[in-house]
């Protein structure tokens, strides 16, 4: 289906799409994470896809998310020294070689999960988000599935599973948590998701639950949850 001129988009591509093509932000939570002058330039690819044939469980809200919309994921490595064992979209730093965050975003999920770029339509990038913690600054690159390929652990160096998580389920309450992470006297709280991938359920949390949150919200795809359920992670 094909959105004519005027008429809002009304499924999960054209919303993506629309959302890339606009202000390209993901409103305030910019500005609460100023950019250190010295971070270093990355892309993530949120790529996006009704291809998967595990489909959700849960009947989503809105109609433009199916049962089947998944989005690509992948768990790192616990040998990393940064962000161990985290979820994340597939990514890296923007190499002097690349085209810009776009072909960045591309060559790291070719190389992390072995995915086949040709397949992938590119639907545009948001504004960069600062990550201090790393020090990078991130510019999310949207995509969209339209042919499958087999996705895989390339390296088990930098990777220890390679999953796509049904939209409909990040979006169902029974799967959102607060998540509350505590080191050296501080305590850090954000959104989280419970997600099911190859080796086991995952806790989505930090700088790849933000991106998701802050999207669904933008989207207007978020169900309502409750805040009060926490989970705590270990530092």
């Amino acid at each position: 289906m094909v959105a004519h001129e005027n008429e809002p988009p009304t499924t999960a591509r054209e919303q993506l799409a629309a959302l890339a093509s606009t202000d390209g932000g993901l409103g305030p939570w910019i500005a609460e994470a100023p950019a250190n002058p010295d971070s270093r330039p990355a892309a993530v690819l949120l790529l996006f896809g009704v291809l998967d044939g595990r489909p959700s469980d849960h009947d989503a809200q809105v109609r433009a998310v199916s049962s089947d919309l998944d989005v690509l994921l992948l768990s790192r490595a616990a040998t990393l020294r940064s962000h161990a064992g985290q979820v994340a979209f597939p990514g890296g730093r923007i190499d002097p070689g690349d085209d810009g965050p776009i072909g960045a975003a591309l060559r790291e999920a070719r190389e992390e999960t072995g995915l086949d770029t040709a397949g992938v339509e590119v639907l545009g990038t948001l504004d960069e988000l600062p990550l201090p913690y790393s020090q990078h600054l991130v510019t999310p690159v949207i995509g969209w599935w339209r042919q499958q390929s087999p996705v895989r652990v390339v390296d088990v160096a930098e990777s220890a599973d390679v999953f796509r998580a049904p939209v409909a389920d990040l979006l169902a309450a029974a799967n959102r948590r607060t998540t509350v992470f505590r080191r050296d006297g501080e305590e850090w709280r954000g959104p989280g998701f419970l997600v099911a991938g190859s080796a086991g359920t995952h806790v989505v949390w930090g700088f790849t639950a933000l991106v998701l949150d802050t999207l669904f919200d933008r989207l207007g795809w978020t169900e309502p949850w409750d805040r009060e359920r926490e989970i705590e992670l270990e530092p």
